[in-house]
């Protein structure tokens, strides 16, 4: 899925956390409003501080991922003589958001996309192209996961999967609870439509890792994600 692994979430974590600076939150700001790159100079006396102290932090920030360098002499000289190119910088194109807890909005947007144009070219009802788009983005997470353990444990890897993409599974005996709905703030508007997808793309998920084995149904509660998992008898 397009969500975020617990490694992934805390690198982005730290790198947003680069911005708790306010000098740093200033440059990074000053950086993303010019409609050029930035050297040093420029943006020291843009954000009023030395230029020692601007080098820092930018060059923390384009460490960070959050900005990106590139190089060129501003005299228009060239050859010998024309001094060494400036570094400048600007907002790096890579997008960064995290969100406690987890959403996937942006893959939800991605999918729903995907299905109105599937049902605008083939005539498939909207409902159905929503539907088996979930589930092929879900089958093919399923089968992209690596098992976990060595006793073939289908459940404990169906798990750790949909943990890993911001589910908060909970496994009793053979029931899973997910505690945490990546689609929460579509479902509470259109409930049916996206329920029914979310459904369809866990479904496809477990049949994925354990084809025949895992029972994917709704049971709507206010306090967790309305899907529900079962081993199958």
């Amino acid at each position: 899925m397009g969500g975020t692994s617990t490694r992934t979430f805390a690198a982005d974590a730290e790198t947003v956390g680069a911005l708790a600076d306010p000098v740093r939150l200033a440059l990074y700001r000053f950086v993303c409003a010019q409609s050029e790159p930035v050297s040093r100079d420029h943006a020291a006396e843009g954000v009023g501080i030395p230029r020692h102290q601007a080098r820092f932090h930018l060059d923390r920030l384009a460490s960070d991922g959050l900005l990106e360098t590139s190089h060129a002499r501003l005299t228009g000289r060239s050859g010998p003589g024309a001094g060494r190119p400036a570094t400048l910088y600007r907002r790096a194109a890579r997008e960064i958001a995290i969100s406690l807890p987890d959403r996937e909005y942006e893959l939800a947007a991605r999918l729903l996309g995907d299905a109105v144009a599937e049902s605008a070219r083939s005539g498939t009802p909207v409902v159905d192209a929503v539907n088996g788009a979930f589930a092929a983005y879900g089958e093919a997470a399923g089968r992209a996961a690596t098992p976990t353990g060595s006793d073939g444990d289908a459940l404990g890897t169906t798990v750790r999967v949909l943990a890993e993409h911001g589910y908060e599974p909970r496994r009793s005996a053979g029931h899973v609870d997910l505690h945490n709905c990546p689609f929460h703030a579509l479902a509470q508007v259109h409930t049916e439509l996206v329920c029914g997808a979310n459904r369809c793309l866990v479904a496809a998920l477990a049949d994925g890792i354990a084809p025949d084995q895992l029972d994917a149904t709704l049971e709507p509660r206010p306090d967790r994600c309305c899907v529900v998992l079962d081993v199958r008898d």
